[in-house]
């Protein structure tokens, strides 16, 4: 093929009408129906084995309390910040900031331990996680 003969084929093919694109045909998306029964899986449905290792962070609170920031930069050392729950009254437990339990300190073997006095249930526990329900 001679030099011009291919000039004049890539002319034509550049100037050609471009082809019309059919539009593609759009539906909207099928979703199945989710429901929320609120009943946990019995545990024959649940096979924990595969979370069994994950780390969790424990954590027990003793107290809360609100202050501005002028009078959190007067605190030094011998400071004392009254929280707002009573001595008497037994402590949050914390799994990754949702409560499941109520505790009271023990000392075990020159050791702090903690005694559970009262375990919120698992079904109370998955709805604070569903609602983002959080220790106040």
């Amino acid at each position: 093929m001679s030099t011009e003969t291919e000039e004049q084929t890539n002319t034509e093919s550049t100037n050609a009408a471009p082809e019309a694109i059919a539009p593609a045909a759009v539906a909207p998306a099928q979703f199945d129906e989710l429901s929320d029964s609120g009943a946990a899986p019995s545990n024959d449905e649940v096979d924990l084995s595969v979370i069994l290792d994950v780390p969790v962070t424990l954590a027990l609170e003793v107290g809360r309390t609100k202050m501005t920031i002028r009078d959190l930069l007067r605190l030094n050392q011998g400071s004392v910040v009254e929280l707002e729950r009573p001595a008497e009254e037994p402590m949050d437990l914390l799994v990754n900031g949702t409560l499941v339990a109520t505790a009271e300190i023990v000392v075990v073997d020159d050791n702090f331990g903690i005694r559970l006095i009262d375990v919120v249930s698992p079904s109370e526990r998955i709805r604070n996680l569903k609602s983002g329900e959080t220790v106040k």
